[in-house]
């Protein structure tokens, strides 16, 4: 028996590569770091709409952090080296690894990355997109 997704609809043509994509970042979810999604609000009306994702990295710093974007997907990383310089009594805080991949619309931009108080923040813009029409002459064959 075959798996049926939204993507099989003969409706839906070329969208296979998003399918693996969303089947991708749906296996690599394990929580950890938690994080918000948010709508942030312009002063104008006209104002494209902006996205705010913060995530909690407390004791990650700057160089420890990575931020891309590869093909359409928002991937963001954290590395912390375990120093063998310090004799724990007790260790209670892991030097923890992850990556966290959101999967961007057509046409959505990352504007600014800040790290503040233990919170990365991303903010991403998403511009209205231009309304297309095209006109597609049919030949007629003899």
């Amino acid at each position: 028996m075959s798996r049926l997704t939204p993507f099989t609809s003969p409706l839906m043509l070329g969208f296979d590569a998003m399918e693996k994509t969303l089947e991708r970042v749906a296996k690599g979810n394990d929580g950890y770091p938690p994080y918000n999604i948010e709508r942030v609000r312009g002063g104008m009306a006209e104002e494209p709409e902006r996205l705010r994702i913060t995530l909690a990295v407390a004791g990650f710093a700057e160089d420890d952090l990575d931020v891309t974007i590869e093909e359409n997907q928002l991937v963001i990383r954290g590395r912390q080296t375990d120093t063998e310089e310090r004799d724990y009594l007790h260790r209670g805080i892991a030097a923890r690894q992850f990556q966290r991949m959101f999967v961007l619309a057509e046409g959505m931009e990352v504007l600014k990355a800040e790290l503040r108080n233990g919170l990365l923040s991303v903010d991403l813009i998403r511009p209205e997109p231009a309304r297309m029409v095209k006109k597609i002459n049919i030949l007629v064959s003899e």
